[in-house]
């Protein structure tokens, strides 16, 4: 399984990025795709997960309003849509995902996910 993370810079405070996650390995239409980031000196933290089967999405609450995560079936990649960019927002992000036991079940938690992207850095300047 490999997950590639793309699609990080430097953006001024109010700007937009998009973040893209190609998903390969195996089929994940019943995983849950989530974005975390981890700021310097700080610990990782959930920022968006959507599950694969209905595009069912969940926001912490920093994000929410302007984060917005979405998926591409055909490509089989996970999008992290971010406007309205502070300089708080800055961080490595990773995709990561996750296979629960629970397909009802949408976590928010790392330690869940089965499987890590690389990692890319967003700078949003002020």
């Amino acid at each position: 399984v490999q997950l590639q993370a793309s699609g990080g810079g430097l953006v001024q405070a109010g700007g937009s990025l998009r973040l893209s996650c190609a998903a390969s390995g195996r089929t994940f239409s019943r995983h849950v795709m989530g974005w975390f980031r981890q700021a310097p000196g700080k610990e990782r933290e959930f920022a968006a997960a959507i599950r694969w089967s209905d595009g069912r999405t969940y926001y912490a609450d920093s994000v929410k309003g302007r984060f917005s995560i979405s998926r591409d079936n055909a490509k089989n990649t996970v999008y992290l849509q971010m406007n309205s960019l502070k300089p708080e927002d800055t961080a490595v992000y990773y995709c990561a995902a996750d296979l629960p036991i629970n397909p009802a079940a949408l976590s928010t938690r790392g330690v869940d996910y089965d499987y890590w992207g690389q990692g890319t850095q967003v700078t949003v300047s002020s």
